[in-house]
């Protein structure tokens, strides 16, 4: 170190009281130069998330928190993007997914990060953590990359309580799920969410559903439901997933809304008039969906719900004429949904043997060396159940209900994916491309939504329906989740043949202000949050 200018002529004394004076004026030009801002957006079409028009802007974050939004011409910033006319937009919102199991082998969440997820919201159709005090816990210690909020799932807490008994629970039973319900939203969640489809809870009747989403809403909590059903007898299930809401006294999403059965493919007009009629007598309803004409879920949902009770399935398959029963109600559901045999079937991922994934249930009955028609696909159904049954894509949906429910100005956008491990099985594509397919393939080349409204389902939509305050727009105030994307370049590379591929065109993702995507390259920043519930 040099000699400082008073030195050579200034006792110890001076020096000590000199110094700290001296540094203090060298460093006030660099406080002068500090900047005004993190990161800075600077001429951008900004999509705002409420559906108006977008208006050119500049968008200024700060401590994780968009500072400022307008013409900021002479403001300087540690980072500057140049939009250059893309477009500036809230991170997307996903109300619908499974990211349990996932996310803790990937807490970054690159698939939805490059799809330009910020938020997921997870716990659906039943199913989430039943600890959600020590999940959240857990997944911060991890470090996330993007945001994860939960819901309490009724299958979850009535398996903890019943197993999968199929019969109605007792008052001392609903009083047990009533009181895990309460500590899960005392720890965060945002809602009550039940898979009415699936076992345990196909085994419940509206009463129990009643009960429980009702401590639920003595929080502040949302009702999302996977229905009873979502074909011949939708009508009825959405009559009764809106009564729970009414009853309990909170609002309802219908969770990935579609018509599933063949048979009845066009009827979603019926749906959406019943949903609307609910909406004019002042219920809060509103609908989620993926943009794909093919659903994903267990190979359990082909079976009886009845062969399915206490985890016996393999006890049942092995007594003849339960097997043949079984067998008759699996023929008489395809008759209902208007399919000839199980073309429709794809196996996504099986992990005994792997080679199946891919195929299709006749493909995989072929070999197996079994004979053509529908009674080896069952037998072959059946060896999968009994070597513990297989993750699904089924194709049911039609194009004319995708585009009328789409339409639907209270349908949000949503993936029913989860966090994936690439190259691993044949998932289904919604988990890598549902945002970028909306926008590549719904605003660009059909126009069935505009490019303002399909951001608004994406985003101040879902913050309205569950809550998320901070979320959803870009205003001052808000939590920096923030996109930049070319509308003309964002593109769903994921296939059904090739899922493993991610979205391209989102070439800036910030979450809570940290950049995760910097030019379309992923980034280590763990900007993400577990968003808890506050009431």
């Amino acid at each position: 170190m040099g000699t400082l200018p008073w030195q050579n002529t200034c006792c110890s004394a001076c020096c000590r009281w000199l110094l700290p004076k001296y540094l203090l004026f060298c460093l006030l030009p660099l406080a002068a130069a500090a900047a005004d801002y993190d990161i800075l957006i600077r001429n951008a079409r900004v999509i705002d998330g409420s559906g108006n028009a977008w208006f050119r802007a500049d968008v200024a974050v700060k401590d994780g928190r968009i500072a400022a939004v307008g013409r900021l011409a002479n403001a300087t910033a540690a980072r500057t993007i140049e939009a250059r006319e893309r477009v500036a937009a809230p991170g997307f919102i996903d109300v619908h997914t499974h990211v349990e199991g996932g996310v803790e082998r990937n807490p970054r969440g690159d698939n939805f990060l490059l799809d330009g997820v910020t938020t997921v919201i997870t716990g659906n159709c039943g199913g989430s953590e039943l600890n959600l005090a020590a999940w959240f816990e857990k997944l911060e210690k991890l470090g996330l990359g993007l945001n994860v909020a939960s819901l309490v799932g009724h299958n979850t807490v009535r398996r903890e309580v019943m197993g999968t008994a199929n019969r109605l629970a007792t008052p001392e039973e609903i009083r047990k799920m009533q009181g895990l319900i309460d500590r899960a939203m005392r720890d965060g969640a945002v809602g009550f969410s039940t898979g009415l489809e699936y076992v345990p809870g196909t085994y419940s009747n509206t009463a129990e559903v009643v009960a429980l989403a009702k401590a639920s809403a003595a929080h502040g909590g949302v009702y999302t439901s996977h229905m009873r059903d979502e074909g011949i007898h939708e009508i009825e299930a959405i009559t009764e997933a809106v009564n729970v809401g009414k009853e309990a006294g909170m609002p309802v999403e219908i969770s990935h809304l579609k018509i599933d059965r063949r048979s009845v493919w066009g009827a979603s007009d019926q749906s959406l008039a019943l949903i609307e009629r609910f909406r004019r007598e002042g219920v809060d309803v509103v609908a989620d969906q993926y943009p794909y004409d093919r659903a994903s879920t267990n190979l359990g949902i082909r079976l009886p719900t009845w062969a399915l009770a206490e985890g016996k399935i393999k006890e049942r398959l092995a007594d003849p004429e339960t097997r043949r029963k079984i067998a008759s109600a699996m023929k008489q559901n395809l008759v209902e949904m208007g399919e000839p045999d199980y073309a429709f079937a794809t196996v996504a991922r099986f992990t005994p043997n792997a080679a199946y994934e891919g195929k299709t249930i006749p493909e995989i009955s072929a070999v197996m060396s079994r004979a053509p028609g529908l009674d080896g696909q069952i037998e072959t159904i059946f060896d999968l159940m009994n070597a513990g049954g297989a993750a699904m894509i089924y194709r049911l949906m039609g194009d004319v209900d995708i585009e009328r429910i789409m339409r639907y100005p209270f349908t949000a956008v949503a993936s029913d994916g989860g966090v994936t491990e690439l190259g691993a099985g044949n998932p289904h594509p919604r988990s890598y491309g549902t945002n970028a397919r909306v926008l590549a393939e719904y605003v660009r080349m059909r126009g069935v939504l505009t490019l303002e409204d399909a951001v608004r389902r994406m985003t101040s939509l879902p913050a309205r329906t569950f809550s998320l305050r901070d979320r959803g727009l870009v205003r001052e105030g808000m939590a920096a989740d923030l996109l930049v994307f070319d509308p003309a370049r964002v593109e769903d590379k994921a296939t059904f043949a090739q899922p493993h591929q991610y979205s391209q065109g989102f070439d800036f993702v910030l979450v809570n202000g940290k950049i995760a995507v910097d030019e379309g390259k992923l980034t280590s920043a763990q900007g993400g949050q577990a968003l808890r519930h506050r009431e």
